[in-house]
């Protein structure tokens, strides 16, 4: 028997849980996971590397075309590279996340990740994709969008926990990038018409897990 086609579109703004949350959920779905976010900041590192200036569109634009990016989809082991070089950690840095979102904001670059993105879901029979424009943009016939948030101080603490870093400066970091990442021209952080809203703020990852297995497995066989 084929396997049953399924992909889950998981949105929403740093420190909701994305990442953690889309990851178990694929594993207990036997999916692959895409973490887009991970290939804006691969990309940003890249332009970083490369000395381009964040306010030179055109810069960022040929770094996008030049770099090879490599991602993989496997939710145990999730990597990233860049021209054969393994990024995994520089892209969480400091610099790299201070700078994603101007880099992100780049209408090409969007348009390079998002058709990247679009045939890795395409060679995927079960995937799970998180992101700030899955539901609205890359996968809009997603068999579940959801949009994951929490409180503002609840997302900064679990940040700041995460990378053991100021809570208050995290918080301020935080509301930069929604800002940022929410009013920007292409693609913004927004949630599908179709999206089901979950807050995690008193939640543990299992539950998130669990009422979103439950959510998708209402809605067709896996």
């Amino acid at each position: 028997m084929a396997e049953l086609r399924c992909v889950v579109a998981v949105d929403g703004p740093s420190g909701s849980g994305k990442s953690t949350v889309s990851r178990r959920l694929a594993q207990r779905l036997d999916a692959r996971y895409l973490d887009t976010g991970a290939m804006y900041r691969a990309l940003t590192w890249a332009v970083l590397q490369a000395g381009v200036d964040l306010t030179d569109p055109d810069g960022i634009a040929k770094v996008a075309v030049d770099c090879e990016l490599i991602i993989t989809t496997d939710p145990e082991r999730p990597s990233i590279s860049v021209n054969g070089e393994n990024v995994d950690g520089p892209i969480r840095g400091g610099e790299v996340t201070s700078a994603v979102s101007a880099v992100s904001a780049v209408p090409f670059v969007r348009q390079v990740l998002t058709s990247r993105q679009r045939a890795i879901i395409e060679e995927s029979a079960r995937i799970v994709v998180e992101g700030r424009d899955i539901g609205t943009v890359v996968a809009p016939d997603a068999d579940l969008k959801v949009f994951l948030t929490a409180s503002s101080a609840e997302r900064a603490r679990r940040r700041s926990a995460e990378n053991a870093v100021d809570h208050a400066a995290t918080e301020a970091d935080l509301a930069r990038r929604d800002h940022l990442d929410s009013t920007r021209k292409v693609n913004p952080l927004q949630q599908a018409a179709d999206a089901v809203v979950l807050d995690s703020t008193e939640l543990g990852i299992d539950e998130v897990v669990s009422e979103l297995h439950r959510l998708l497995t209402a809605r067709k066989a896996v």
